[in-house]
């Protein structure tokens, strides 16, 4: 990041999260899945992962009906929420690494999110790593986005983390694919865009909780996605104009901080609206603490309501 560039952030730096909610839910989360979980097996991870996202899981909003699906040979599963106030939809892609995570791990996160947007939500169940490297993840969340692309749907990508890497990507290749007009925005959640391990963010959170550098470093080795690809490593495009109308939220404690800080410039550079939002308290991951955490709960207040103009234009 350049002093010439046209978005500025006031930064300070702190050493950990003062917020009582959000220790809490570090504790909490520590106690499922341990902070050096990346050292265990790939079977132990996922144990780990899914008895974590468990004690996250809440009931659905009332009236909201859920479906599963297979598009192609790729799981979805789908949420319509009683009151819907557009036709568009939210495609939603969960994080993990790229190694855990599903359809059920982030269920409660979706119900909420096409509630508060008052539309439908897809969430797409992607091929996990190691099993499956790349390019995998991203041609199953290509094959849902085409599939609803050519019935006339007008979409709102949505993923966090890994997951955020994915929508980005999505973007790009629908831009490409001649479908860009279709894609009415993106929001990206504490997103791995494929940063520069030499920024600030990578040394000062090094070993910031929910998310290290280390995590990170291993976390790209098992993917194995060329860090030259756009559609895997936005922040290698070359050319971002065209792209969607964007939302984009960090956790300050969080080593991924700044490829969100400098997608966000380069967009604008572009000519892309582009809306930042920093969480001064919260660590990677603080999408489940919408509910311990009043700075987690405000922040997801914003993302939901970004997502839910974005899906509601004509």
């Amino acid at each position: 990041m350049s002093e010439s560039d046209p978005v500025s952030f006031e930064i300070s730096y702190g050493q950990m999260p003062d917020e009582e909610g959000i220790r809490s839910f570090i504790t909490k989360c520590d106690s499922f899945f341990p902070p050096d979980a990346v050292a265990a097996t790939i079977e132990q991870q996922r144990i780990w992962y899914d008895a974590l996202c468990a004690q996250f899981s809440f009931p659905h909003p009332d009236g909201m009906e859920v479906r599963d699906e297979v598009i192609g040979d790729v799981p979805v599963r789908h949420y319509r929420p009683a009151m819907l106030t557009t036709s568009n939809r939210i495609l939603y892609m969960h994080g993990g690494g790229f190694v855990v995570g599903s359809r059920d791990s982030h269920d409660a996160i979706c119900a909420d999110i096409a509630y508060a947007a008052q539309a439908e939500l897809t969430a797409i169940d992607y091929r996990l790593a190691p099993e499956f490297i790349w390019p995998h993840q991203h041609d199953d969340c290509r094959q849902v986005m085409q599939h609803l692309l050519a019935t006339g749907q007008k979409l709102v990508l949505v993923g966090d983390s890994a997951g955020g890497m994915l929508a980005a990507g999505l973007a790009v290749r629908a831009r490409e694919d001649g479908f860009g007009k279709q894609i009415l925005g993106q929001a990206l959640i504490y997103p791995a865009l494929g940063g520069d391990l030499n920024w600030p963010s990578y040394g000062q959170m090094a070993n910031a909780p929910g998310l290290s550098t280390d995590d990170v470093i291993y976390y790209r080795d098992v993917l194995k996605a060329p860090m030259d690809d756009p559609f895997a490593h936005v922040l290698s495009a070359d050319d971002l104009r065209d792209l969607p109308q964007t939302y984009i939220t960090t956790a300050y404690f969080d080593p991924l901080r700044d490829d969100g800080r400098e997608f966000t410039a380069r967009l604008a550079r572009a000519g892309i609206s582009v809306q930042y939002r920093e969480e001064p308290q919260m660590i990677h991951g603080w999408l489940r603490a919408r509910r311990m955490s009043a700075g987690a709960k405000e922040g997801f207040a914003h993302l939901c309501s970004a997502i839910r103009e974005m899906v509601t234009q004509d």
